[in-house]
């Protein structure tokens, strides 16, 4: 399925991956109209799109997907829609599951009811690892059962199985990508990535929940934009899941040390230890060969690369680096 001069709908495209998916395929040439409702669960989204804006390809609707109406108003003549909005976070689904049920379960179905209802070409569900639960065994292959601790993972493997359903039923192209731990310039404040940080930035140390010796495979945004425009680029894979991640582990003492190292802060600071966080798990690490294998995927920025980036974006764009500089 070719991109250039396709009509492409981002739901949730003034989040994080979604404003770095959105600039990505404005530069391939397709006409790209952007859904996101703007809500407050963090500031700043406006300015995800400063880039995306200064396009005549470019397209900003404010609509909430739980908006079935002008959902499907606005998708008329879409041939791709890229799913990217969702209520994240773990911590949060736990103290208010009925939001994350219904903004990434009733919301995903009105975006799969709306692309079918429209005849879109294909829909790229954004999933995630945390429907995996505590692993079984490591690396997870997408085979690995799933037995997710958070209301966040239950909500995202209803949606994957919503979209499973709807290709089964309506033969509507569907492809979910389980996203793991994902980083980047404009990182939503809640990640463990921008904490730490903003945290260093400020002169404090990081905080870690738990031990820290719990491991996630940390992905950079710009492999997983590529792993998402191939899933709406490579034909017959409806129905398909696949893992997007980089393929290692990391403790997340190691990722705090190796912070403090890039931040300056070595010898200044030490990180700081409090009680784990409800709905965590353990571990996390992709078997990618899958997308490796049916994509034509392979991840190719390192943590090490990536979190360079990472703090150097960090120190020209926020302005907390910039006043503690």
């Amino acid at each position: 399925m070719n991109i250039v001069s396709a009509s492409v709908l981002v739901t949730g495209g003034a989040g994080f991956i979604g404003s770095h998916l959105t600039e990505k395929l404005l530069e391939m040439g397709a006409n790209v109209t952007v859904y996101d409702k703007f809500d407050r669960y963090y500031e700043g989204k406006e300015e995800n799109l400063a880039l995306a804006a200064n396009s005549r390809n470019f397209v900003l609707v404010n609509g909430d997907i739980l908006d079935r109406d002008k959902l499907a108003t606005v998708m008329k003549g879409t041939d791709i829609v890229f799913h990217e909005a969702g209520q994240p976070g773990v911590g949060f689904s736990v103290d208010n599951p009925n939001i994350t049920n219904e903004v990434n379960v009733v919301g995903t179905l009105n975006v799969l009811w709306s692309a079918r209802t429209n005849g879109a070409m294909r829909v790229v569900n954004a999933s995630s690892s945390s429907i995996f639960g505590k692993p079984q065994y490591l690396p997870l292959n997408e085979e690995h059962p799933k037995s997710p601790t958070s209301p966040y993972g239950v909500s995202k493997l209803a949606a994957e199985q919503y979209g499973i359903a709807f290709h089964r039923v309506y033969g509507l192209d569907v492809v979910s990508l389980r996203y793991f731990s994902v980083y980047g310039p404009r990182g939503r404040p809640d990640q463990v990535v921008h904490r730490f940080t903003q945290s260093l930035a400020k002169g404090e140390p990081p905080v870690i929940n738990g031990d820290g010796t719990h491991t996630r495979d940390f992905t950079n945004v710009d492999d997983v934009v590529s792993a998402t425009i191939l899933a709406a680029e490579v034909e017959g894979i409806g129905g398909e899941t696949f893992n997007i991640g980089f393929g290692a582990r990391t403790s997340i003492n190691e990722l705090a040390r190796r912070l403090i190292i890039m931040s300056g802060m070595e010898g200044k600071v030490v990180a700081r230890h409090q009680g784990g966080s409800k709905g965590d798990f353990p571990d996390t690490q992709a078997d990618n060969r899958k997308a490796v294998r049916v994509l034509g995927w392979r991840p190719k920025i390192d943590l090490e690369e990536g979190l360079r980036g990472y703090v150097d974006w960090f120190e020209s764009n926020v302005e907390v680096a910039k006043t503690a500089s």
